[in-house]
């Protein structure tokens, strides 16, 4: 949960462009500098005012400072009215306030400034606290201002701060912010309505952006649609309900496929349906092929998720798309999907000879009951049923519906190891059901930082081809996994995972974080 938000104000809160640009014309004029196009000084709203005058116009520490004092001149009784607040930012601030949120302003401009700018938009109410730069130039560098906002706002008796920064947003929008909110461990959320170019920010890597106030709203509002009071018992029911329902309506769709292919074996020839049951010697149906089990399982999970997608998981993956589209600092490049195939093929191949090198798969009878069931299907119609129907499915509820409601409650870690818990749960058995919590783990760890659903799809569909075509592909042989091939698979895998997780968290350039 979101509990503390910080704001930058300029570009963020309001926009102070008419005021700021003016008094910087008229501390230009007095240096004889004229500057007609108030435009070519937008980049002075955000950073501190003496790094501005220094970098643009190549003044001295002390030529800065007097352009400063002549800024001040005309900014405290004129300029800083001449200012205006985002249209939407009031309403924002007041529901973040009717959902118990922490707020606090963090401007590099004076505090005494920022005090009189809220107060003239009739929003320093809502803020518990509001931290600016001294008129002596101290404190002006934002991660300073960060720091004290977040020393006021978290209170003397602080308790866990790692914890409260897990909870902590900083809102702006120049890298200047973001750089800041990273450097304190902050979730940093960047907009684009204010003044930072979007290629600065894209650079900066904030964790979040946003392109308009009503985004923003959506953004920091989510998951305040169910109450945090919630008893544990509705919670846990609002997340566990889809399962079961998807339980029941894949066992209800077996049964109904059992039913069809005894139909069949009653009112079709012999031929028309050999291919799904087989007979004894007098000529009568004697049980069903390894086709008819996966014809039975397809109808299951047919059914399963279809349920699943229509009544639950069409609005849970909506809500996560449009999460999704604000995220900035997602994997998107072509590598880092090379690099989640190549770590989930590496690591499903070296789990399953794990399994079988030490002897776990031979010593549970259910996974041998199953094992038998699953593979006895034609290899076309095993590659249909496990590499689409099953991801599909499973997906739809695990990582679609159970995963995303416990986002709601939980924080990353937890979530991941939760939903996998229940996936592993949900196989039945130990072999199965300690690998699907491995791989459940992966896939939604995978989810997490890619962001799209089609990607727990796609690993859960290499994790179960692959261990299909290895299984059908050896069978009788005399293949015996070997622990050099087991270890160089799960090494592989395990190095893919961690340049994912690399391209995930690397910092951001060096040449951007030159000045603050």
């Amino acid at each position: 949960m979101n509990d503390y938000i910080l704001f930058d104000l300029d570009g963020t809160l309001t926009d102070p462009k008419e005021g700021i640009t003016a008094c910087v014309q008229y501390a230009l004029a007095s240096f004889g500098i004229e500057e007609p196009d108030p435009d070519k000084l937008t980049p002075f709203i955000g950073p501190p005012l003496k790094d501005s005058f220094m970098e643009f116009y190549g003044f001295d520490e002390e030529q800065a400072q007097a352009a400063i004092e002549k800024y001040r001149e005309r900014f405290r009784d004129t300029g800083i009215f001449e200012n205006r607040i985002y249209d939407g930012i009031p309403e924002l601030i007041r529901k973040l306030k009717g959902n118990k949120k922490k707020l606090a302003v963090a401007s590099s401009k004076p505090g005494v400034f920022v005090e009189r700018i809220l107060e003239h938009f009739d929003i320093r109410r809502y803020f518990d606290v509001v931290v600016g730069s001294e008129l002596d130039g101290a404190r002006t560098d934002k991660a300073e201002v960060l720091q004290e906002a977040l020393r006021q706002l978290y209170g003397e008796d602080a308790g866990d701060i790692e914890q409260k920064k897990r909870n902590t947003l900083m809102v702006g929008d120049r890298k200047f912010d973001v750089k800041a909110a990273k450097e304190a461990g902050l979730v940093s959320v960047a907009v684009t309505y204010g003044y930072g170019p979007m290629d600065e920010l894209k650079i900066a890597k904030p964790d979040y952006i946003v392109r308009s106030v009503a985004e923003l709203e959506k953004l920091l509002l989510r998951g305040t649609e169910r109450t945090v009071t919630e008893p544990p018992l509705a919670k846990a029911w609002y997340v566990l309900f889809p399962a079961l329902i998807y339980y029941f309506v894949r066992e209800m769709g077996a049964n109904v496929g059992y039913y069809i292919i005894n139909f069949m074996a009653f009112h079709l020839p012999k031929e028309a349906v050999s291919a799904l049951i087989y007979w004894d010697e007098a000529g009568e149906p004697a049980g069903i092929t390894g086709n008819g089990v996966a014809l039975m399982s397809g109808l299951a999970f047919l059914a399963a998720g279809a349920v699943t997608w229509k009544f639950f998981a069409r609005d849970e993956l909506k809500k996560a798309k449009e999460a999704c589209l604000l995220r900035h600092s997602l994997l998107k490049t072509p590598a880092a999907y090379a690099c989640m195939a190549l770590g989930t093929l590496g690591i499903a191949l070296g789990l399953n000879l794990l399994y079988d090198l030490t002897g776990i798969t031979q010593s549970s009878a259910s996974f041998q009951q199953t094992g038998a069931m699953q593979y006895a299907a034609a290899i076309p119609v095993g590659l249909i049923l496990n590499g689409l129907l099953v991801p599909v499915a499973e997906e739809l509820l695990f990582r679609g519906v159970l995963y995303n409601r416990m986002r709601k409650y939980l924080k990353p870690l937890p979530a991941v190891l939760l939903s996998a818990f229940c996936f592993g749960v949900y196989h039945q058995n130990l072999v199965q059901g300690s690998y699907a919590f491995f791989m459940g783990c992966l896939i939604a760890w995978f989810y997490e930082n890619f962001g799209h659903f089609y990607v727990p799809v796609l690993a859960h569909a290499i994790s179960n081809v692959s261990a299909y075509l290895l299984t059908v592909c050896t069978a009788g042989t005399d293949f015996a996994p070997a622990w050099p091939g087991c270890g160089l698979l799960l090494g592989l895998g395990a190095a893919a995972v961690g340049v994912c997780w690399y391209m995930r968290n690397r910092p951001m350039p060096a040449d951007d974080s030159d000045r603050t």
